[in-house]
């Protein structure tokens, strides 16, 4: 039983004894299942022509995901339901009313997109009866169509929301109950353990059992949701092993919340910790939002940004100005630290041999005058140029108490405006003490120049972002809005 990844494949039990560590899931359909509706477009979680729903329990219940099979290992899958576009049909053939108001819309042109479209466009109807135009381009932000505009597609889910058969028609609303009963038959008893030498992966049964693993395999990767470890393998070539999968791991999927802030497991996906950040820091809900497409924020963890380092990462600049606080683990216990202490150098971070990133505690902020921004090519579903994120106290006289400002796509690592918010405390929050401030970017930071970004455009950005925040806390209509927010 824990010498093997075994899942379900539309309604066909899977078990693989033998699977690379960074096999995809969209290698596995096409090449050795030939479910060719499955395309790959991009293989680096951008197009979403690869998407696919898997389905999972938590809590006893069975939830479904949309995701990108390109970039989705094998490793990943245990106990899990995989659904395709080619199970969607009904018994006698006919096509399943997502799959007819595309058909009924002209929601098709060349077809290449389409069966990503549908997965999608599936996943939303299954989770929610009547979504509006937000919710729909939402739940497509992460499909990308290369022969036309949307708006069919867009009309398409509108009106599959009014066609709900009986949900006997439906395949997984069908066999619920069964799946489910199938998915707790295939829930490992130990750690799984496949392949030997170079070619491993591995599948801790319990957070106990990964602080072992981790302690016998010290450089080994760590993969939760492998939205950047994916593209390691599928753009970089890399040949990664051992590699340990988290994503299953219930211990690191908690969100406790209390009166100051909510602790966010390392498990945790996009998806779930907007669900609990957006009530109590909405600036912040508003840019997980924008971190990659649907499939990306379903698979991505805020554990996992951390971790991996990256300077463009998107959470760990707001995270660090809120004053968040990382909690790492290993068979010796636990360690905490201050989320900014964890950033050392380029691709180095704090994190001893055997540990691995267990939690992170957000602080609630005290006022609302928090901001984050995030700075693009395009509003969604791409890689930050420059993220501000800024926390301002003030006191009755409207004098800066105290100010935290951190920033990503400025440095090796992301990090706080120290000199800028040298200048600011102590002084009075006018537009003279912001225009006299702006200066000191130029000693926090010396921006490098890539394709996302100019040296030149990173610092003028920087600066200007915090005159942005400066202005809307004194009520300023600086903050562009979306069409329908605003109509």
């Amino acid at each position: 039983m824990n010498d093997s990844i075994r899942f379900i494949l539309n309604g066909e039990d899977i078990a693989l004894t033998e699977v690379g560590p960074t096999e995809t899931l969209l290698d596995f359909l096409r090449l050795k299942r030939r479910l060719t509706g499955t395309k790959e477009g991009c293989a680096e979680g951008d197009c979403g022509a690869c998407t696919v729903l898997v389905g999972r329990l938590a809590d006893g219940k069975l939830a479904y995901e949309s995701v990108n099979a390109c970039i989705r290992f094998m490793g990943s899958l245990h106990a899990t339901h995989v659904v395709t576009v080619e199970h969607l049909a009904g018994r006698d053939g006919a096509l399943h009313p997502v799959q007819q108001a595309l058909v009924d819309c002209h929601g098709s042109q060349c077809g290449f997109c389409t069966p990503g479209f549908v997965m999608s466009l599936y996943g939303l109807w299954l989770t929610t009866e009547k979504p509006g135009r937000r919710e729909i381009e939402k739940a497509l932000q992460g499909n990308l169509c290369r022969c036309t505009g949307y708006e069919p597609i867009v009309k398409a889910a509108e009106r599959v929301s009014l066609m709900r058969p009986s949900a006997l028609f439906d395949p997984l609303e069908r066999t619920r109950s069964e799946i489910i009963a199938r998915l707790w038959a295939m829930q490992a008893s130990g750690t799984i353990r496949i392949g030997t030498g170079e070619d491993r992966l591995i599948v801790p049964a319990s957070v106990q059992a990964l602080a072992e693993v981790l302690s016998q395999e010290p450089d080994a990767t760590i993969v939760a949701g492998a939205t950047d470890v994916g593209l390691w393998v599928t753009k970089q070539m890399r040949r990664l092993s051992p590699v340990v999968f988290i994503n299953h791991l219930s211990e690191l999927q908690s969100i406790i919340e209390s009166e100051d802030g909510v602790t966010i497991g390392a498990g945790v996906s996009y998806t779930r910790a907007f669900e609990a950040i957006s009530k109590k820091i909405p600036a912040l809900g508003r840019l997980i939002d924008r971190i990659g497409g649907e499939q990306v924020r379903n698979m991505g963890t805020i554990g996992g940004n951390i971790a991996n380092g990256s300077p463009i990462g998107d959470s760990p600049p707001p995270l660090i100005a809120l004053g968040a606080t990382l909690t790492l683990r290993s068979l010796q216990g636990q360690r905490k630290m201050p989320l900014e202490d964890f950033f050392i150098a380029y691709g180095k971070q704090d994190r001893r041999p055997g540990e691995f990133v267990e939690s992170v505690f957000v602080p609630y902020p005290a006022t609302g005058r928090f901001a984050a921004y995030k700075v693009t090519k395009r509003r969604d579903e791409d890689i930050t140029a420059v993220l501000g994120a800024f926390l301002l106290t003030l006191d009755h006289a409207e004098m800066v108490t105290d100010i935290r400002i951190a920033f990503g796509g400025m440095a090796a690592t992301p990090k706080r405006a120290r000199m800028v918010e040298a200048e600011l405390i102590g002084k009075p929050w006018t537009e003279a003490t912001i225009d006299a401030a702006r200066p000191a970017f130029d000693t926090d930071f010396q921006p490098l120049t890539d394709w996302r970004a100019t040296a030149e455009y990173r610092q003028l950005t920087a600066k200007n972002l915090l005159t942005r925040f400066y202005l809307e806390t004194v009520g300023a209509p600086a903050e562009l809005k979306r069409f329908e927010e605003v109509a």
